[in-house]
């Protein structure tokens, strides 16, 4: 299938997919802040893979992933055009997001990575997975 765009008018669409910040990264920054886990989006010592936020006490690095960048089993698809690129692009994605987990692992960082779907259906559910692992640090 041909792309509907022209190369400039595809450059412009792909430029406005917004890297950080996005709605359900923020959503769950919000509800975790609501729920007092005070959490960290950035860190003065550099993390593998840079972390969308992270709780530094406890180790416990947190990633938002969008379900078409990285692969989701779910809710993720494969471009039908230019496939050339796309399908070595994502699947570098996931082999770099499992060399992140393992690195971060290494360094003896626990990682939760949520698709931007369980943010959306079930965002109580994702503060209960992170509090269950930060909360005997964050409570007195």
């Amino acid at each position: 299938m041909a792309d509907r765009f022209s190369s400039a008018a595809r450059d412009r669409v792909m430029s406005r997919i917004k890297q950080r910040d996005t709605a359900p990264e923020m959503a769950l920054w919000r509800a975790l802040w609501a729920a007092g886990l005070r959490y960290r989006l950035k860190l003065k010592q550099k993390l593998p893979g840079k972390p969308d936020l992270i709780f530094a006490a406890v180790k416990v690095a947190i990633f938002v992933h969008g379900c078409f960048w990285h692969g989701c089993p779910e809710h993720g698809r494969k471009p039908k055009s230019h496939e050339a690129y796309w399908t070595p692009k994502l699947s570098r994605n996931l082999r770099r997001d499992a060399e992140v987990n393992a690195a971060l692992e290494a360094m003896g960082w626990q990682v939760v990575r949520f698709w931007e779907h369980q943010i959306t259906a079930d965002l109580a559910g994702c503060i209960a997975r992170v509090a269950v692992l930060v909360r005997p640090c964050t409570t007195a």
